[in-house]
């Protein structure tokens, strides 16, 4: 039996769960709404302010999908009721980010700025103090979608390891290497 698939989602105050004849979950809260095609073979039951999702047999296949439907499904619930949030720090000597709309402009030491479109889902804010990194903050009811986003904005200027300059998670611990030293 699957370990993450046989728990219970715990379903907040203020959330509201709509399920389909063909295992559509429709997932409503206070932030917004967001659905989710789960496999027919899954059986869905909603009682007790809970949500359990039960396989039919335990083929590898079938295995394999009980405890990812239930982890997208419980990602859902936790979204639209907190929101997701995802901070990244420009780490180096000019990287700047500016936010214009849905669009992203960041300066990360290449001979021109890097214009990216944000999905309307995902909300960005740049912030810059003196004397600190400019830092990027990403928000969001969907889990997958501002996880690529962010995973997206790291991939243009991937962490160096000798001086740590990059793109990087706040917080984030970067494994540094030691230079080169003069022998004599």
């Amino acid at each position: 039996m699957s370990r993450i698939g046989k728990l219970p989602v715990a379903i907040p105050a203020g959330v509201t769960i709509d399920i389909s004849d063909d295992n559509l979950v429709t997932i409503k809260g206070s932030k917004g709404s967001l659905s989710c095609q789960v496999d027919k073979d899954m059986k869905l039951s909603l009682e007790d302010g809970s949500l359990t999702i039960e396989r039919p047999n335990d083929q590898r296949h079938t295995r394999a999908m009980h405890g990812t439907f239930r982890a997208i499904i419980n990602n859902m619930v936790e979204g639209v009721s907190k929101g997701y949030k995802k901070e990244l720090q420009l780490v180096g000597v000019g990287y700047k980010a500016t936010v214009e709309g849905q669009f992203l402009d960041l300066n990360l030491g290449y001979s021109h700025n890097i214009y990216m479109q944000i999905p309307e889902e995902v909300t960005a804010t740049a912030e810059t103090k003196k004397g600190k990194d400019p830092i990027v903050t990403l928000e969001s009811i969907d889990k997958e979608l501002i996880g690529q986003v962010a995973a997206k904005i790291r991939s243009l200027r991937k962490i160096e390891p000798y001086k740590g300059k990059g793109v990087r998670f706040v917080g984030e611990v970067i494994r540094r290497k030691a230079g080169k030293t003069a022998s004599k």
